[in-house]
This record gives structure tokens, sequence and C-alpha cells, in this order.
């Protein structure tokens, strides 16, 4: 089971800059954390904004303080599979997700997200993304 993203599965991270940027309607995400925080965005200044911070760390920091689109809570989980499938069709990612083989993915974190991950002082949570990325791999290998 791998059960943080640091150290080896460090690239699981939705903050892993990418060397293939994801390209969504004429702007460039250097992380899946980019494009995740973009698309939460109301207008296109914010969106722009976002796309052209230096790191993923400003870009969540931006996405607590901008306007949130109306449909979000319903279409968050199909925008950050769309960022996952986009991350993982760079074939060295592939690779490295592939060589998971069957493990479960968790994404466990000390900051109580229990949304995208399980929080390792509870034990508790959803862990969406850990079962998106599960998906993709699924996906890739059906693909093969």
């Amino acid at each position: 089971m791998i059960t943080q993203f640091k150290n080896e599965y460090r690239w699981l991270s939705n903050f892993h800059v990418l060397s293939n940027p994801i390209e969504y309607m004429g702007l460039s995400y250097t992380t899946t954390e980019h494009f995740y925080q973009a698309m939460k965005c109301d207008n296109d200044e914010q969106i722009g904004f976002i796309s052209r911070l230096k790191t993923p760390a400003e870009a969540k920091k931006a996405g607590r303080k901008i306007s949130i689109r109306k449909d979000w809570d319903s279409i968050k989980l199909e925008v950050m599979l769309y960022a996952q499938r986009q991350k993982y069709k760079n074939e060295e990612l592939k690779t490295m997700l592939l060589e998971t083989g069957d493990k479960h993915i968790q994404e466990g974190n000390y900051w109580n997200d229990r949304f995208w991950g399980v929080c390792l002082k509870t034990g508790e949570g959803e862990n969406n993304l850990g079962k998106i990325i599960m998906y993709v791999r699924e996906e890739i290998k059906a693909s093969q």
C-alpha cells in the first residue's frame, strides 16, 4: 500500500511539476494543482492568473481567495479525473504509475484533508484523489 505521496512516491502529488504541462483552452498548467485551482474560478482573469503562478503552493493559496464557480461541488471530481488523465499521458509518469501494480494508493496527509485523502492523525477520509489515480491506472492497463 502507498500511504503518502512523499519520498519515492512524491510524483503522485498534485504538486509534482510536469515536464509536459497540461494544455487547456489556450493556457498551460505546470502542475495538476494549478489546473485544479484554476478550474474553480468563475472568471477568465482569475484562471489566467492562477495558470501563471510559479509554484503549486501559490496556486493552492490563490484557490482559497478566488470567486468559486457555482457548479464547483458537482464537477470537482470530474475536473480532477481530467487532470490526472492528462498527467499520466506523460510516458515516464505512466510507466511509474503502472509499476505500482495493484497497490492501494492513499493520499495520506496531516492537514486533515478527508475529501481528497485520508487524515493520518485519525485514519478518516474518502481518499478521492487516491481512488482517481487508481482508476486512471486501470484505464491505462485496459488500453494496453
